[in-house]
């Protein structure tokens, strides 16, 4: 068994489809390196999450509030990445069920909004490093979301593909229109004299 194949194991789920959106596949290396990204992620978010909620001492509330607000994020994401941290709590697993149902850009999307608020409530090293990797996390996610590239190929005939209005794109010369429907620019004489006289 190789070392690709053990790490795959572990983080695998027991009755994971291989693509619920019925989307692209995404590369092992991208999926599974999503799930550790945001296991680490969530780690460091309720570390330093925690941090932030020490500096009540100082009596910064706003920290305080911040703190919270990343530890739970850190919750949520731990959850939904690794619900077998979770094995006293039955919902969790089938909230991750309900959320790996979901297309990529809802994860994607939820992990953006959870990470943003502490860097704008506390803005520090804590909260920046905390929240970061979990809005990371979500931008990978994102870039899941969107698929691979398409072959140089494919991008050439879709740009030489028909227009809006269904003629091809042939016309390079410096009359062309913008839209299919532009008017060529109308020459007058010489200013002050009038052509309606």
């Amino acid at each position: 068994m190789s070392l690709a194949e053990k790490i795959t194991g572990l983080l695998a789920r027991p009755n994971q489809q291989p693509d619920p959106a019925g989307g692209p596949e995404a590369p092992w290396y991208l999926k599974y390196g999503s799930r550790v990204l945001g296991i680490v992620a969530s780690f460091f978010a309720i570390l330093f999450g925690l941090w932030n909620v020490v500096s009540i001492l100082t009596l910064n509330v706003s920290c305080l509030v911040a703190g919270i607000i990343q530890m739970v994020a850190g919750f949520i994401v731990m959850a939904l990445e690794a619900p077998c941290c979770f094995p006293c709590i039955e919902q969790v697993d089938q909230l991750a069920g309900k959320v790996e149902t979901k297309p990529m850009y809802f994860r994607a999307g939820l992990y953006c909004a959870l990470a943003v608020p502490p860097i704008f409530m506390c803005f520090g090293l804590a909260s920046l490093f905390g929240s970061g990797l979990i809005f990371a996390t979500g931008a990978v996610y994102g870039m899941m979301a969107l698929g691979k590239k398409a072959s140089a190929d494919d991008m050439r005939a879709a740009a030489q593909q028909t227009g809006y209005g269904g003629n091809a794109a042939s016309t390079t010369n410096d009359r062309a229109g913008i839209v299919n429907n532009a008017q060529p620019f109308s020459f007058t004489g010489a200013v002050g004299t009038d052509s309606n006289v």
